[in-house]
């Protein structure tokens, strides 16, 4: 079933639940380890993340209320499988947990055992089991909190009037919180006093620190989440991150999970919302128009450039920009595709720009998803420094076209026209000078570094995840390092040469049909790396299946395919029905081998009807045997 509304299913399809296994562990549990048989009786919705990953951390926010509101029948498992190797770390997953304020159990995988087992294929992806272990739904990407919760309510229907629903409280211990000043801080800017303002990430404020990077002069917001101006002690923030101070003294600040641009006027504290409207921006909403009238999707960094504000718009892969004169919000630069292309900023792919720092004649960023550091010229134009793609990484250094990062946060301009650079699962500060076109390490043993900033001859850096500033004396000679390349974890698929059917699964939700009021409700883009890979079957269109032609002589790639799916609420009677847009982007590693899937299903929402045929045929034949 792909891009035509399906009709009712007389019986609910479900494949047994295979176990979970993770050779890290269980995270807020308390130190108790879980099966899946000590959750029967429950729904069970398993989230699977990484916490790199922006379209994770949408969902993890998507999810609170669901979470909440069905606390006594819903256990939500996060199951983190990492793409860097950094995330691989056991402590760097128990930092995310915390980071991000994960409140339900995480399953820690660092090798991708459970994802396998489930054949996953992208991050995020969200897989429902009824309380007798079965897999009832599967859906990838962000939007489908709605749906599961009206599948979670019918399956607390169906399983209470069984008898095989268990209510009760969940299996989520919380950590013990920790005395710090700062909590996983974001960003850092140097006012004019010659004080720090900081984002202390995870407790929802800015806190100004005095000069020496440490004593607490005062603290900007209530400390939980929320979406209040006011005040220093009445406004609200939501995991703040970027900040920029503007020609009159105030500063933007890119209030992250609230997709906001906020102001702060230092002398008084007080706090006012710019641009966004607190909800998050989603395919076909407006990308220009009143700063407070058009809606934003995770703003990460802000500098100001050229009389306008830049945006590090890392929920939708794209550059924007604030004009406090007109004060208005308009795109600047890419397509909201995932990836690396350079040319023209409405041309351009970026993929989770995370950091900003403006010099008179480039902006620089730093493009994380990618291990990136690219820069924007001028005329608009973007290019790319360091970098080569969604999934090469590591930490070497040399000439810049065969150096790597590890998903960098931060950027710096430094004051002989070179960049420090952020990076941050490198543990490093690396520096990238434009004159030689080299990549040096300035320092390591920092501890996930996403910001720093310059105070005379030093510079300070923000080491998130050990919770403070840094203050290093910049080096006149680079550290040395041994260099070391990594590529993506995830296993190749393997696929035969020729034809390829792509099949995008997309089962509107119940009591919902697909949107064609206005035409189309899906649309399919398709691309590679390299774009030799593909001989036929590139570009856009509105069927969710198409026919692929792959080149014998490519041994190996990626295939990039970006769905959407509108689907409202199938009532005759209501003139206003409620409509909700289902997206995902795949970036999925090829391996062409001769007897290898002529198929390749990739499932938006629902459960894919081959694979489960598949599932039920080797069901019975256990059976039998």
């Amino acid at each position: 079933m792909t891009a035509s509304s399906p009709a009712p299913a007389p019986r609910r399809a479900r494949v047994r639940a295979p176990e979970l296994i993770g050779k890290g562990g269980w995270l807020n549990t308390g130190g108790r380890q879980y099966t899946l048989a000590d959750l029967r009786g429950r729904i069970v919705v398993l989230d699977f993340w990484t916490f790199c990953c922006i379209n994770c951390l949408h969902v993890l926010d998507e999810l609170r209320e669901l979470e909440e509101k069905h606390r006594d029948t819903v256990v939500i498992i996060g199951v983190h499988s990492p793409k860097f190797v950094h995330e691989a770390e056991h402590q760097a997953v128990v930092d995310a947990v915390e980071r991000y304020g994960v409140e339900h159990p995480v399953l820690d995988d660092p090798e991708l055992a459970t994802w396998k087992q489930y054949a996953v294929r992208a991050w995020p992806t969200l897989v429902v089991i009824d309380p007798e272990g079965y897999v009832v739904a599967q859906h990838a990407g962000e939007g489908h909190a709605h749906a599961i919760e009206r599948l979670v309510e019918e399956l607390e229907a169906e399983h209470a009037a069984k008898g095989t629903l268990r209510r009760g409280d969940g299996p989520y211990v919380p950590p013990e919180p920790e005395p710090t000043t700062l909590r996983f801080p974001g960003k850092a800017l140097l006012l004019p006093s010659g004080n720090f303002l900081v984002s202390d990430t995870t407790r929802h404020q800015l806190v100004e620190l005095a000069q020496d990077g440490e004593s607490v002069v005062r603290r900007i917001g209530t400390g939980t989440r929320g979406f209040a101006d006011g005040d220093a002690g009445t406004a609200a923030f939501n995991e703040p991150q970027g900040l920029a101070l503007l020609e009159d003294g105030s500063v933007v600040v890119a209030d992250t999970v609230n997709h906001a641009l906020r102001r702060l006027d230092p002398a008084s504290g007080e706090v006012t919302t710019l641009a966004g409207t607190g909800r998050q921006w989603m395919q076909g909403d407006a990308t220009s128009g009143p700063g407070r009238e058009v809606s934003l999707s995770s703003p990460w960094d802000v500098a100001w450039w050229n009389g306008r504000v830049w945006i590090a718009m890392a929920g939708v892969h794209q550059l924007w920009a604030y004009d406090p004169d007109g004060e208005t919000v308009a795109v600047a630069a890419g397509t909201t595709n995932e990836g690396l292309v350079d040319g023209p900023g409405a041309e351009a792919w970026f993929a989770q720009p995370s950091g900003l720092a403006a010099t008179p004649e480039r902006l620089w960023l730093a493009d994380s998803e990618t291990s990136a550091l690219r820069w924007v010229d001028l005329d608009g134009a973007v290019h790319t420094a360091v970098g080569t793609g969604l999934f090469d990484f590591g930490h070497r250094d040399g000439a810049a076209g065969q150096a790597l990062l590890q998903h960098p946060l931060g950027v710096t301009a430094l004051p002989d026209g070179s960049v420090a650079v952020s990076d941050t699962y490198n543990h490093a500060l690396r520096r990238y000078d434009p004159r030689t076109g080299e990549v040096t390490t300035l320092a390591t043993d920092l501890r996930e570094p996403s910001d720093a900033v310059l105070v005379g001859d030093d510079i300070v850096v923000v080491e998130s995840a050990r919770h403070r500033l840094t203050r290093l004396r910049l080096p006149e000679e680079a550290v040395r390092v041994e260099a070391v390349a990594h590529r993506t974890q995830r296993a190749a698929t393997e696929v035969a040469p020729g034809r390829l059917r792509l099949d995008v699964i997309f089962q509107a939700p119940a009591g919902q049909k697909l949107d064609t009021r206005y035409g189309p409700s899906t649309r399919l883009l398709v691309s590679a790396t390299p774009p030799e890979l593909l001989l036929h079957g590139e570009g856009a269109g509105t069927d969710l299946s198409r026919d692929l032609e792959l080149d014998p002589a490519v041994p190996e790639g990626v295939l990039h395919v970006s769905a959407m799916a509108a689907s409202c609420d199938d009532d005759p009677a209501n003139e206003y029905p409620a409509c909700h847009v289902h997206q995902q982007d795949w970036g999925v590693p090829l391996r062409l081998t001769e007897g290898g899937a002529d198929r390749l299903p990739l499932v938006l929402a629902g459960m894919d009807a081959d694979a489960d045929a598949d599932a039920d045929a080797d069901a019975d034949a256990d059976a039998d045997a």
